[in-house]
């Protein structure tokens, strides 16, 4: 089980600002719990100690973090249109500090790779990142964000605004196109979500 050595308060604080909801301890001892995904945190007096299946789910919005992190993002359509799903990573210095997948409904290729896009980078956010290197493999969506392409959809306008305000939040931010091989971690929880669906 890790243990972040940290005064509970503030790392309340970090926990409250990024939308995890905190709740009382259940023991004298325990000054207030939290969970998260697969992740739950208990406070104790100097300390947070963190248990579950997956911790990173909320080791990295405890840790004072800043720094810099490369986020790795997918969406998958089987059917385009047809069923759809997303995946993403967040890899610092320490190594992976976040991931997700989901499916999301009936949609179509590139709007699944929008929304993997938006989930990512708010994710970074949440972690308190400072700068972030954002990579996908695809071309399209990646060119349509720098504003190399045009879009002419309007549903992925409005995505592309999004996700061009939440890299606003960044003091540097990079979005570059990757082969899939380079992709392949959130290519394959992409594709684990829609497996499972």
């Amino acid at each position: 089980m890790p243990t972040v050595d940290c005064d509970p308060e503030e790392a309340r604080r970090r926990l409250e600002e990024s939308g995890v909801e905190v709740e009382p301890g259940n023991t004298e001892h325990e000054r207030w719990r939290a969970t998260q995904g697969d992740a739950t945190a208990v406070a104790y007096d100097g300390k947070v100690v963190v248990q579950g299946a997956r911790p990173t789910d909320l080791l990295a919005r405890l840790e004072s973090r800043g720094g810099r992190a490369h986020v790795y993002f997918d969406g998958a359509s089987r059917g385009n249109p047809g069923p759809g799903a997303i995946g993403w990573v967040i890899v610092s210095s320490d190594g992976i500090v976040g991931e997700g997948s989901e499916t999301i409904g009936e949609t179509t290729n590139n709007r699944a790779e929008y929304e993997a896009l938006i989930r990512a980078v708010d994710a970074a956010s949440e972690f308190g990142f400072d700068e972030v290197d954002v990579r996908g493999d695809s071309e399209l969506i990646v060119k349509q964000v720098r504003g190399e392409y045009d879009t002419n959809n309007p549903e992925l306008r409005e995505r592309r605004v999004r996700v061009r305000e939440l890299l606003e939040r960044f003091d540097r931010w990079s979005l570059e196109h990757v082969p899939r091989e380079i992709n392949d971690r959130a290519d394959s929880l992409a594709n684990e979500a829609l497996d499972h669906a």
